[in-house]
């Protein structure tokens, strides 16, 4: 059984976010929210929120499951929508930028 949460449009780039995704991904729950606190990164809590509400998905789904024995089986992130902005430079011109949004998957299963 899978139990799955998602993010979507978290306001960060997905390169910066999956620098933190692929360190839990494969660990025990309880070993990846340690880790999570322990990381001096921006998205670490939000991801260490995933998690939580990823095994509050398990436990609602099964009343039989064992939160002790949960898994990150995936954990990935995928590019949301660019959103176009506008820099004013020099003589009057203006340079474009684009703030990146991310969709953060996360998917917790009991081990075998």
């Amino acid at each position: 059984m899978v139990a799955k949460a998602e993010a979507r449009y978290v306001s960060i780039s997905p390169q910066k976010a999956r620098l933190v995704v692929d360190l839990i991904r494969g660990q025990k729950v309880d070993h990846a929210l340690v880790l999570l606190q322990a990381i001096n990164k921006r998205i670490a809590p939000a991801v260490e929120k995933l998690v939580r509400s990823a095994v509050a998905n398990a436990e609602n789904r099964s009343s039989d499951i064992d939160v002790d024995k949960l898994i990150v089986c995936e954990a990935y992130v995928n590019e949301g929508p660019r959103q176009k902005r506008i820099r004013p430079a020099p003589m009057g011109r203006a340079y474009r930028y684009q703030r990146r949004t991310a969709h953060i998957i996360v998917k917790v299963t009991e081990k075998e």
